[in-house]
């Protein structure tokens, strides 16, 4: 089964577009270094919590929108190499550039355990 990287952000909303160009810039190197998949989706539907939500988790002003996004790796081991490798990319230097705070960037690492349909 896949390898899920799992990422919650906080853009301004007037970078938008900025944000696509930087993901377009981006998530291709992640699929050169392995990755089968790279969604970025954009905040439409997120309502405030009573106690916990998306927006809180990383302090996102009226100004901002939450992106959920996520990279799908065929295994750990995959993953492991390709965000190795990704890090060390002299193509990060344009990152520096970076259309959102990364301070505020919620991230992790998840083994899939259900998937509907069943994906191998």
């Amino acid at each position: 089964m896949s390898y899920i990287d799992g990422f919650v952000i906080a853009v301004p909303n007037a970078n938008r577009a900025r944000f696509i160009t930087h993901a377009g810039t981006f998530d291709p190197i992640f699929l050169e270094l392995g990755a089968i998949r790279v969604m970025e989706c954009w905040g439409e539907d997120v309502p405030d919590g009573k106690l916990t939500d998306f927006r809180r988790a990383v302090q996102a002003t009226p100004d901002e929108s939450v992106v959920f996004s996520w990279i799908e790796w065929p295994d750990k081991a995959t993953r492991d190499v390709g965000m190795e490798k990704f890090m060390k990319d002299p193509r990060m230097e344009a990152a520096a550039d970076c259309p959102f705070d990364g301070k505020r960037m919620i991230f992790g690492g998840f083994t899939p355990v259900v998937s509907v349909p069943d994906r191998p």
